[in-house]
């Protein structure tokens, strides 16, 4: 953890969302109502690789919405983490996702993939 994450409870609580977690999309709204379509193009093609993804929503604390942003040093949301990994926003997920490497990166990390259960 960085210091600065110790000494912000927001980073702080960034940073063990991260180590907790294989994948996590900091999101407006929720996995099943995103709030932006920015957010459920993320979450759409998430689901669409089968991908079991952890959204945070950043719309319920002012603190976490900039914090999110300043940890990443990334000024919009969403943001795609993967094994801690910050990747990028939902024009980086989507462009990676045509091009593969959205999978490759999943493999490479060993984030298993597959058919959602649910359709």
């Amino acid at each position: 953890m960085t210091d600065q994450a110790q000494a912000d409870p927001i980073h702080a609580f960034i940073a063990d969302t991260l180590k907790d977690h294989a994948v996590v999309l900091f999101m407006k709204g929720s996995p099943d109502a995103p709030r932006c379509g920015f957010s459920s193009l993320a979450v759409q093609i998430l689901d669409h690789i089968g991908a079991n993804f952890v959204g945070v929503d950043v719309l319920q604390d002012e603190a976490l919405r900039e914090g999110v942003k300043t940890f990443s040093d990334w000024p919009t949301i969403p943001q795609l983490y993967v094994k801690g990994e910050f990747v990028g926003g939902s024009d980086i997920v989507r462009e990676m996702f045509n091009a593969g490497e959205l999978q490759a990166l999943m493999a490479e990390k060993g984030v298993p993939l597959g058919e959602q259960a649910e359709a």
